[in-house]
């Protein structure tokens, strides 16, 4: 048992760093096609996948075990131990992350964010005269568009993937650029709302103050990375509508491929020949007769047992 869960949690991380591998050369060319919304939604295609490979796979007669179960049936237990160590020691680093970034906050060191999941909650930057009250306005209208997309949940969810796959540097690597298309579409969101501000919008980003500290629990815009800021400046230049059904049917259609491509790829489980019980009654009076056949059919026999008769009576009583 313990070899086959190991053997299933190896799979589904080959799964997620081949999905997060392809959402990564696909995720530019999605945007300039169709927008920073749409081609943010592409990530959802990672965790569909993983969960597709968690479904029960096939079945087909004759199929012998899979190579990937035989190799670690001996080293099961280990291999469960080092894994659940990492887990412990990774999701300990994000913690850490979120409470010194939550100090940092407190302290008034942090640009606007949304932090928490179950209940999230907008974090503003003092009132110190650095922004007016239209880009104030702005920046709370970016904010609560963070948490009406489910984003806290998002980034949840994204930062739960790390810590079980650990040793996955691609699952480190898509959750990082994971956050940065968020905040893209977070924009593009906002701006289809207030297509009148776009200038005003790239101003207050420009007086912003980037987050120094990783947020696992949470949104927000990290200062890490090539030239972050100006790839966000970048794309409130495109006024183009992405409307139609070709982006989401696309969208749609690709997520849907990488789900059963996951699942698919199971190896299928070996598949008996069972016996086949035909079962029938007819009732006359108080008689009933059961009739059992059984298939394959034993050497030498014609597969068919004897018919036996049950009498059930209401009335009889077990001898002593």
């Amino acid at each position: 048992m313990m070899s086959e869960i190991l053997s299933a949690f190896l799979r589904a991380n080959l799964i997620l760093g081949v999905v997060v591998l392809a959402v990564l050369l696909l995720r530019v060319s999605f945007r300039r096609l169709f927008g920073a919304e749409l081609a943010y939604t592409l990530w959802a295609a990672p965790p569909l996948a993983t969960l597709a490979t968690l479904l029960p796979p096939r079945t087909i007669l004759g199929a012998s075990s899979h190579p990937l179960a035989e190799a670690v049936a001996d080293v099961s237990a280990e291999g469960m131990s080092i894994w659940a160590l990492g887990v412990a020691v990774a999701s300990a680093t994000l913690i850490r992350a979120q409470l010194r970034f939550m100090a940092e906050a407190r302290a008034g060191r942090t640009s606007a964010s949304v932090v928490g999941v179950i209940s999230p909650r907008i974090i503003l930057p003092r009132e110190d005269g650095t922004f007016t009250d239209a880009e104030r306005a702005l920046i709370r209208a970016h904010e609560r568009e963070h948490v009406a997309r489910q984003d806290p949940r998002a980034t949840a969810l994204a930062a739960a993937l790390q810590a079980l796959c650990w040793f996955n540097p691609l699952a480190w690597i898509g959750g990082r650029v994971m956050r940065l298309d968020q905040e893209l579409a977070c924009d593009a969101a906002v701006l289809r709302k207030r297509p009148a501000d776009r200038g005003l919008y790239a101003r207050t980003l420009l007086k912003s103050q980037l987050a120094t500290q990783s947020l696992p629990l949470g949104c927000y815009w990290p200062a890490r990375g090539a030239h972050p800021l100006e790839v966000r400046i970048e794309l409130l230049r495109d006024t183009r509508r992405h409307d139609g059904l070709t982006g989401p049917l696309l969208i749609a259609a690709t997520l849907f491929a990488a789900a059963v491509s996951a699942w698919s790829v199971q190896p299928p489980l070996p598949r008996q020949p069972l016996p086949i019980y035909q079962l029938w009654a007819a009732q006359q009076g108080k008689h009933m007769s059961v009739m059992l056949i059984t298939w394959p059919a034993r050497p030498g026999s014609s597969g068919l047992s004897d018919s036996q008769s049950f009498r059930d009576s209401a009335d009889s009583t077990p001898s002593g």
